[in-house]
C-alpha cells in the first residue's frame, strides 16, 4: 500500500500514523529511536506490507505490470490501491469526506516534523503541498504518482507503459482491490486491537 492506505490504516491515531509514514525511511535498530506508539506505528506499517505482498489478489494484480516492470510491479500496484480506496464509496462516501481525510492527516502530521527522518520531511512537504493523498483519486495523480515512482527507481525511465497499463487493465486492477482491501482492513484492526 502507498501513503493513502498507510494513513487511512492508522486509524486517527497521531503516533500510529506517524511511524507508518515514515516506516520505509527507518532502518534496522533506528526504529527503537522512537516512542513506543511511533514504533507500533513503524511495524504496523511493515505488517500491512507483508500481508500486501502475500496476498493472493496482489499477486495477480502485479502480473499485469510484471514483464515491463519486473520487481517493481508491486510498488506500482501500491498506487493503484491507493488510487481505488480513494474512490471507495465504502470508505469515502463522498469527495469531500476523502478532502476532509486528507487535510486531518496533513495537520495531525505537522507537530512531528521534528523526528521525520530527513528523507520523509522532504516528502511530506511535497505531500502537503500538492495534497497527494487526495490527489490519489484522480487518474492524473496516478500519473505523477508513477512518474515519480519512476523518477526514485534505477532502473527504469518510462512511466508512460505503467498508465497504459492501468488504463487498459483497470477493471481488473479495481477486482483485485475489492477482493483484497476488506481483509487488509480487518487485518490491521485485529493488529492493533480496535
Amino acid at each position: 500500500m502507498n501513503y493513502l492506505a498507510h494513513a487511512y490504516l492508522s486509524f486517527g491515531i497521531p503516533e500510529i500514523l506517524v511511524g507508518n509514514l515514515i516506516s520505509d525511511f527507518v532502518k534496522g535498530k533506528k526504529k527503537f529511536a522512537y516512542e513506543t506508539a511511533i514504533q507500533q506505528g513503524i511495524s504496523l506499517h511493515r505488517a500491512i506490507d507483508t500481508f500486501t505482498d502475500s496476498h493472493r489478489a496482489t499477486s495477480d494484480a502485479k502480473l499485469f505490470f510484471r514483464q515491463d516492470y519486473g520487481l517493481y510491479s508491486g510498488a506500482f500496484i501500491d498506487i493503484v490501491y491507493d488510487h481505488f480506496l480513494a474512490i471507495d464509496r465504502d470508505e469515502f462516501e463522498q469527495e469531500d469526506k476523502l478532502a476532509k481525510f486528507a487535510e486531518n492527516t496533513y495537520e495531525q502530521l505537522a507537530p512531528f516534523t521534528s523526528v521525520f527522518p530527513e528523507k520523509f520531511a522532504r516528502i511530506y512537504y511535497y505531500m502537503k503541498r500538492q495534497d497527494w493523498l487526495f490527489n490519489y483519486r484522480l487518474k492524473e495523480g496516478i500519473r505523477n504518482s508513477f512518474a515519480g515512482l519512476v523518477h526514485r527507481a534505477s532502473y527504469i525511465e518510462d512511466p508512460g507503459p505503467a498508465y497504459r497499463l492501468f488504463e487498459e487493465h483497470y477493471g481488473h486492477l479495481k477486482k483485485c482491490y475489492d477482493l483484497f482491501f476488506p481483509e487488509l482492513k480487518t487485518f490491521v484492526r485485529r493488529t492493533l486491537g480496535i
